[in-house]
């Protein structure tokens, strides 16, 4: 069985170092979004709308956004999403603990343009 496997990474310093360790599990491929979430919207620490057009460089170090990081990706088989889980708590630590992320994986029912092949 395939899995969509989705984690929202909270410390953005970790992102390279979580990379590598996705990769060293055998995922081949990874897609990255900066996301904010609600908790961080409420705390007014991301996506300001008060922004000015022009920013000054004042304005911008004043007004830094805070944003997370979502990896996501589709892998093969139970023992793959564990790995990836375990994997994921070596690098940002026990994931029940706050500030290091949310890791969720769902069954894949159909998936297209995973298998590439060459045109040649």
């Amino acid at each position: 069985m395939k899995y969509f496997v989705l984690f929202v990474l909270n410390d953005t310093s970790k992102c390279d170092e979580l990379l590598d360790s996705w990769e060293r599990a055998g995922v081949k491929g990874i897609t990255i979004l900066a996301s904010t979430g609600l908790g961080r919207i409420r705390q007014k620490i991301a996506l300001r709308d008060d922004f000015p057009i022009f920013p000054s460089l004042s304005d911008i170090m004043e007004h830094t956004e805070t944003l997370s990081r979502t990896f996501f990706t589709i892998v093969e088989g139970d023992e793959m999403v564990e790995t990836i889980h375990k994997n994921t708590e070596t690098v940002v630590g026990n994931l029940n603990l706050p500030n290091t992320g949310i890791l969720f994986a769902l069954p894949v029912a159909k998936a297209y343009g995973l298998n590439k092949i060459n045109s040649d």
